[in-house]
């Protein structure tokens, strides 16, 4: 325990160096996969969930409905298969694989080389996302202000993305720290498929050669990271929603 709270745990059987290295040398990796799958899945789910929302119970809220659940009923490594097999087979490309340039060193390599896999990992993202945001955009469309900002004569756009979207956002939040956290520690089956040196084939790797100081220290540092966005998520409450106060009724 002494050594845990410095740091040290331990050294790793397979790399002969301490686990902490080897574990910091593969986060980068991963850090990045997670926030361009989050940015994708946010960027995609967001929308797409306001729309449907805004359109309850019309032909592109019902399109959006089913996309969604396709989504989030196709597995990662279906989508990841597929990718490589459309890439290669249609557009005569190979994904880059079993390489990883620092985003530090060459921007666009860096996201080049993840891309796909991002797009991978925020395919059922994006659904989870689509589908919490509608719900909570039709929960939110039906209170009182938001009747009171359309008789005032605010725009539709207006009522929808500026006094609507901001206290819809809550549960996305919610969902995006858990999701974002589950990415941190590591994709593991995505990784796999796309040869990435990242912290989900580092633990496999570990586990099949039964590496077990490194097994150990790569949990408590996926459980260290779980903690740390928790706290970030409950940060963000108070930001999306001044209401949400300590000590405030």
């Amino acid at each position: 325990l002494t050594g845990l709270f410095q740091g040290d745990l331990g050294i790793s059987s397979i790399y002969g160096k301490p686990v902490m290295a080897v574990i910091l040398e593969r986060f980068p990796l991963t850090l990045q996969l997670s926030l361009m799958s989050m940015v994708i899945a946010l960027s995609i789910g967001v929308p797409l969930g306001v729309l449907a929302a805004s359109r309850n119970e019309r032909p592109s809220d019902l399109i959006v409905r089913v996309l969604a659940m396709l989504g989030q009923s196709t597995p990662n490594f279906v989508v990841g298969i597929l990718i490589i097999y459309v890439l290669s087979v249609f557009f005569g490309f190979v994904p880059a694989m079993g390489t990883f340039t620092p985003l530090f060193v060459d921007p666009l390599a860096s996201i080049g080389q993840l891309i796909f896999p991002a797009i991978t990992l925020g395919f059922a993202f994006a659904a989870s996302v689509t589908r919490i945001s509608r719900s909570a955009m039709l929960d939110v469309l039906s209170d009182d202000y938001v009747r009171t900002a359309r008789s005032k004569g605010a725009t539709p756009m207006s009522v929808i993305w500026h006094h609507a979207l901001p206290n819809a956002l809550i549960p996305v939040v919610t969902l995006s720290g858990v999701e974002f956290g589950y990415l941190l520690g590591g994709a593991v089956i995505v990784e796999q498929i796309f040869a990435l040196p990242g912290l989900g084939r580092l633990v496999l790797d570990a586990i099949t050669q039964r590496d077990y100081a490194l097994v150990q220290g790569t949990v408590l540092f996926i459980a260290f990271n779980f903690l740390v966005v928790n706290l970030l998520v409950d940060l963000a409450y108070v930001a999306l929603d001044p209401r949400i106060r300590i000590g405030r009724r």
